[in-house]
């Protein structure tokens, strides 16, 4: 869970956790409290959470991540491994955008 706050911004900007049905719970809240994270955590059995647009940036960018069949399974047993091939893969997808 700490990983939240270096993937959510720094203390100067709106910092927020977007997070889907399965993060709704009330420890991932108190967690978002405690951590100055305003939650927008969509709520089980509501239809609409209002959360699409910025969810599916996310989703998009997973899909991006998963062309890369050594990213989409995870066959490293060893972190510093994996962590290299992910952030090869992240310079790929935007080395494309500047084209």
């Amino acid at each position: 869970m700490e990983a939240a706050q270096t993937v959510v911004g720094t203390p100067q900007t709106n910092r927020a956790a977007y997070a889907d049905k399965a993060y709704d719970s009330q420890g991932n809240r108190v967690y978002c409290r405690l951590h100055g994270l305003k939650d927008a955590i969509a709520e089980r059995g509501k239809k609409e959470s209002g959360l699409g647009r910025r969810r599916w940036v996310i989703e998009r960018s997973f899909a991006w991540l998963k062309r890369y069949r050594r990213l989409a399974t995870r066959y490293e047993r060893r972190a510093d491994i994996h962590l290299g091939l992910l952030l090869l893969g992240c310079a790929l997808i935007a080395s494309n955008f500047c084209r």
